[in-house]
C-alpha cells in the first residue's frame, strides 16, 4: 500500500514522537524546513509537551500521531527529531486508521521502530529519511523530492562527501564489498540497536526474502557485535535475500579491553551467510540523510553497492 505523493502546498504535520524538544528555535527551523519545501507545517498538539526526556506521555505522542492520519487535510508527517520513546507508543497507535488513510511518515533514529511497526502492521509503504532537524543540503533535498513528489524510481548509491572532492581518492563512504552478487526483496532496516529491540514483537516486518539495511552511532564495537548476534540467534540474519551494512558513527573499539575491529565484526556475521552484501553505504547519522523506501521491491548490486527501486514509492 502506498501513500499518496506531495503536491507543492500539501500539509505536512510535525509531531514529537520520541525525545522531547526543549528549545523553540529548533522547531521554528523545522517549520522553515516544511516551507523551505513548499509545503504547509502544522503543528501537533503536544508537540512541545514534555515528560522527562520524553516529549509527552506516551498516549499523547501516540494520539498526535493518530491525528495527523485521521485527518484528511494532512498529506505527511514529519519528526523533529528521533532519541528515543517511539517503541513506547506503539501499542497505542491506531492501525485500522492508518490502514484507511495512507501518507507519508517519514524518519530515522529511534524513528526506525514507528516507521516499521507501521509497515508491518498495515503494509503502508513508509520511509527511512530525514527528521526535521537534519542538514537538509541540496543531495538529501533532491532525494527527498524525487522519492515523494516526483514518484521516480530512483537509483540510490554513495555519494561524493564536500571534504573529498578536492582531493584525489575517495576517502567517505567507500563501498566494500562483503559477497558479491545481486538480491531482490523489500527493503527493510534502519537504526540496529532500535530494530533489534522489537525483533520478537509484532511491530517488525517480514523478514523473509528481505533486503536489510543497518546503521548505528556511539556504540562500542562489542555493542555491535551483541546486536548482529541477536539478529542471528533470533533466525533473522537466515532469512534475508541481501544485506546492506552503512555508517556507524563514533562506534570505537573498546577502551578497557581487547577488541574485535568494526569490520571483523559484520564480516563474521554477514559473510557465512553467503547473500549479496556490502559495507560502506551512505545510510545512518551523517549529514546527508537519503529518503529510502521501507516495504518497496528493490534490487541491490553488492558490487557496486547500488540499491535500485523497481517501482514508485507513492502514488
Amino acid at each position: 500500500m502506498k501513500p499518496r505523493r506531495l503536491q507543492p502546498g500539501a500539509v505536512v504535520g510535525i509531531v514529537s514522537p520520541a525525545s522531547a524538544t526543549f528549545i523553540r528555535e529548533e522547531l521554528d527551523i523545522v517549520i522553515d524546513v516544511v516551507r523551505g519545501l513548499k509545503l504547509a507545517p502544522r503543528l501537533a498538539p503536544h508537540l512541545l509537551d514534555r515528560y522527562g526526556y520524553l516529549a509527552g506521555q506516551d498516549k499523547d505522542r501516540a494520539a498526535d500521531i493518530n491525528q495527523f492520519f485521521a485527518d484528511p487535510s494532512v498529506a505527511a508527517i514529519l519528526p523533529v527529531r528521533g532519541g528515543w520513546g517511539c517503541s513506547r507508543i506503539l501499542p497505542y497507535l491506531d492501525y485500522g486508521c492508518i490502514r484507511q488513510n495512507p501518507k507519508i511518515i517519514v524518519g530515522f533514529s529511534d524513528i526506525t521502530a514507528l516507521i516499521l511497526a507501521i509497515n508491518a502492521c498495515t503494509d503502508l509503504v513508509t520511509f527511512h529519511g530525514p527528521n526535521g532537524l537534519t542538514a537538509w543540503k541540496q543531495i538529501q533535498t533532491e532525494c527527498f523530492r524525487r522519492v515523494l513528489f516526483g514518484a521516480e524510481k530512483v537509483k540510490f548509491q554513495n555519494f561524493q562527501a564536500d571534504d573529498d572532492r578536492d582531493g584525489l581518492m575517495q576517502v567517505k563512504y567507500r563501498i566494500q564489498t562483503i559477497s558479491q552478487g545481486r538480491a531482490r526483496g523489500k527493503l527493510i532496516g534502519g537504526n540496529l540497536t532500535v530494530l533489534s529491540a522489537i525483533v520478537g514483537s509484532p511491530y517488525l516486518p517480514d523478514m523473509r526474502g528481505a533486503i536489510l539495511f543497518l546503521e548505528d552511532i556511539k556504540e562500542d564495537v562489542y555493542r555491535i557485535d551483541r546486536l548482529l548476534t541477536h539478529l542471528k540467534i533470533a533466525g533473522v540474519l537466515d532469512q534475508l535475500a541481501g544485506l546492506i551494512f552503512g555508517q556507524c558513527s563514533e562506534c570505537f573499539p573498546n577502551a578497557n579491553y581487547g577488541s574485535l575491529t568494526l569490520e571483523e565484526v559484520v564480516w563474521d556475521h554477514i559473510q557465512p551467510l553467503g547473500i549479496p552484501a556490502w559495507y560502506g553505504a551512505a545510510i545512518g547519522h551523517i549529514e546527508t540523510v537519503l529518503t529510502l523506501p521501507i516495504g518497496l521491491e528493490v534490487e541491490i548490486d553488492a558490487t557496486t553497492g547500488t540499491i535500485q527501486m523497481l517501482e514508485s514509492a507513492v502514488e
